[in-house]
């Protein structure tokens, strides 16, 4: 399974180092073809659209980097390797987008104040379409791209062509406003360009960080996980599914399972077996752990207590899940987990109310509940 991983990381660094370097180059040539425009035509707007493009050259060179870095082979110090090192790329990616909208900020706002006349002409209409065709080309290249290989670098730089397309046309409109009744609106265009790029940067910054510190699992991907591990017919029910995410892909999971309680140790190693390579197999993720719920399947009192207890529990408001459930009569103790929805505000006083009518229902147990995560 280590060997099917390293694989597929080595295929994607590959498809994402060369989509980088296509990038880099286009990027490249539309800095340079709008800085000469804009400087001859007296165009803050373009001026300022050159060097957004030039920010994103420097956005693909970063992801490269960064992408070299985090394929690197784990090693001891590091034996889950070296993935969000991505992540890390994408926050410096977010800082030079803020600075360059920033900056673009500060000169529009300049040139508000001390307006310069531009001097538009036909090949300056040109050069300014042709660059917004090539944004929107590139923009759906990066996107595409980076949706089949999971590279939130990929796109985030797709959305942000997407985005310079929109306001590099909106330059090519201020320019053929001006040559047909002389209006010059080039310094707010600009404005409206650098506020554009600050919000892509800090929206960046913002799904960069999340990554890093560890986001809510989408409900789709959880339950094709749950779904596929609920196809074996020994499993009952999948809970407390956690994923651990070391890079886009690299992600490490554990699962609890519920299972009846008369499988021998050797059928649940089997069942983990199959689970595990499931798992990976369609949704390529390692289940590192799965741990077992035994479902009472002997005794008739038992899964009469667990119906009641849950149709009460569930009768409450703000109450997501009831699982985990068992009963050791041995030492009379009685264990279930509870999820309580976290928009509650008194997540903990409907907790402790849950656990007090179970305690009078069943005086005689020792109820030990756990107040289980909304994950």
């Amino acid at each position: 399974m280590s060997s099917d991983i390293n694989t597929l990381s080595a295929d994607r660094d590959r498809v994402i180092v060369r989509t980088s370097l296509i990038g880099i180059g286009a990027n490249l040539a539309l800095a340079a073809g709008k800085a000469i425009t804009g400087l001859l035509a007296h165009s803050i707007a373009v001026v300022l659209d050159a060097v957004n493009n030039l920010s994103d050259a420097l956005s693909s060179l970063i992801t490269i980097i960064a992408t070299k870095l985090a394929g690197r082979t784990p090693d001891k110090k590091h034996p889950l390797g070296y993935g969000r090192i991505e992540y890390l790329s994408t926050m410096i990616i977010a800082a030079i987008v803020l600075y360059a909208g920033v900056t673009a900020l500060i000169e529009s706002v300049k040139k508000i104040i001390n307006p310069e006349t531009p001097e538009y002409s036909a090949l300056t209409l040109v050069i300014i379409a042709v660059a917004v065709a090539a944004k929107i080309a590139l923009g759906l290249y990066f996107r595409k791209v980076g949706k089949k290989v999971n590279s939130g670098s990929l796109q985030a730089s797709g959305s942000d062509a997407l985005s310079d397309a929109i306001l590099s046309a909106s330059v090519l409109v201020c320019a053929i406003l001006f040559l047909t009744t002389g209006l010059s609106l080039e310094a707010w265009v600009g404005v409206v360009i650098a506020i554009f790029i600050i919000r892509a940067g800090f929206e960046m910054l913002t799904e960069a960080v999340d990554d890093l510190l560890g986001k809510r699992l989408d409900h789709e991907t959880a339950e094709a996980i749950k779904k596929t591990i609920c196809e074996e017919p020994e499993v009952e029910g999948a809970y407390d599914l956690f994923l651990n995410n070391y890079g886009p892909e690299r992600v490490i999971g554990s699962v609890h399972v519920e299972v009846p309680d008369t499988m021998t140790a050797a059928e649940i190693d089997q069942l983990e077996r199959r689970l595990a390579g499931k798992v990976f197999e369609k949704h390529n993720i390692v289940m590192t752990a799965i741990g077992i719920y035994a479902v009472n399947t002997t005794d008739d009192r038992i899964a009469e207590m667990r119906t009641r207890l849950t149709r009460m529990i569930m009768s409450h408001d703000g109450i997501l899940q009831v699982h985990g459930f068992t009963v050791n009569e041995e030492t009379k103790t009685i264990q279930f987990d509870v999820i309580v929805d976290y928009a509650r505000a008194d997540r903990k006083a409907i907790f402790d109310h849950i656990a007090q009518e179970a305690a009078e229902m069943y005086p005689e147990y020792k109820l030990k509940l756990v107040m289980d995560i909304d994950i």
